[in-house]
């Protein structure tokens, strides 16, 4: 064999964990943020990040359906922050600095929660809250109060509270029977723009997801998105505590996923409230994958 015949795929292939490594100058950047404090449902959460990266080397780096290679972008694994037996108030600082941190020296950055309380401090991670946009996909409109401490049920009430316009948060996928009425007034209130479950089947996904990173991205110079995995159906996905049946089929998770990081004011995106735990057959383990590998195919689609 020759020494420019690629390599047998019998004794070794490319997967998505290969582009994983210390890359200090990749476009993309991945860091664990294992926070499982402070959730309304225990469990351990904290161990997503670990699973997460163990299971993408069960993906190749190439998309048969769009011809996407993703063989040549590299990823910088940041590692994890240590959150263990830290509430989320204790760990605001750590996450926010150490995205923010990533955030200024990559286009894209991936926060592997741990639970949804993350999200709070990854808004605060791009900068001041008056420039910055955040979509939520998730089933729960996360507006509990803060009288009694932070949970991973009132990040979007935090940030509200922190001076957050609420004109600059679009919340997808939220479920029935699932949130209160008053939450729902209070996201009213506040300008929140909210499509249901049902609106998002009615209007499709892409349509839903395009329309607000259209008027994200008018308002705001930055936008994170934040990925909680219950919103997709709780049949597709297991290891999701808070999932809901009739919830979001995964394949338009997926393409909201590549939707989004294709839009280059989306700097951050944080993927929580994944439970390996609960998990049956790795379902959920490889949704998270797929998740990873559909935010950098959206990423490589943007303009170098």
């Amino acid at each position: 064999m020759s020494a420019d015949a690629p390599q047998s795929e019998c004794r070794g292939w490319r997967s998505a964990a290969d582009l994983l490594g210390d890359h200090p100058g990749a476009r993309a950047a991945v860091l664990g943020a294992p926070l499982a404090e402070g959730s309304l449902t225990p469990g351990r959460c904290d161990l997503a990040p670990g699973v997460i990266r163990e299971t993408l080397k069960r993906f190749s780096v190439y998309d048969l359906e769009t011809g996407t290679d993703l063989a040549a972008l590299a990823v910088h694994d940041a590692g994890d922050i240590n959150l263990k037996c830290v509430r989320p108030s204790e760990a605001f600082a750590p996450v926010r600095d150490a995205a923010a941190a990533l955030a200024a020296r990559h286009d894209l950055v991936l926060l592997l929660g741990g639970n949804n309380a993350v999200t709070r401090p990854g808004v605060h991670a791009l900068g001041g809250l008056s420039r910055t946009g955040l979509i939520t996909l998730d089933a729960h409109f996360d507006l509990r109060d803060t009288d009694c401490g932070l949970v991973n049920g009132n990040p979007v009430r935090a940030l509200l509270e922190d001076g957050l316009p609420g004109a600059h948060i679009v919340q997808i996928g939220l479920a029935p029977f699932a949130n209160t009425r008053r939450m729902h007034e209070t996201a009213q209130g506040a300008g929140i723009t909210v499509s249901t479950m049902s609106q998002v089947r009615a209007r499709g996904v892409t349509a839903v997801v395009s329309e607000a990173l259209e008027q994200l991205s008018a308002r705001c110079d930055v936008i994170m998105a934040d990925f909680d995995i219950d919103v997709i159906d709780r049949a597709q996905c297991p290891g999701a505590p808070g999932a809901r049946p009739g919830g979001m089929a995964v394949n338009d998770f997926f393409a909201a996923a590549r939707l989004i990081a294709a839009h280059p004011k989306v700097r951050l995106a944080d993927l929580t409230e994944f439970d390996p735990s609960l998990d049956v057959s790795s379902i959920t383990a490889l949704t998270a994958g797929r998740w990873v590998c559909e935010m950098l195919a959206g990423l490589n689609a943007r303009p170098a």
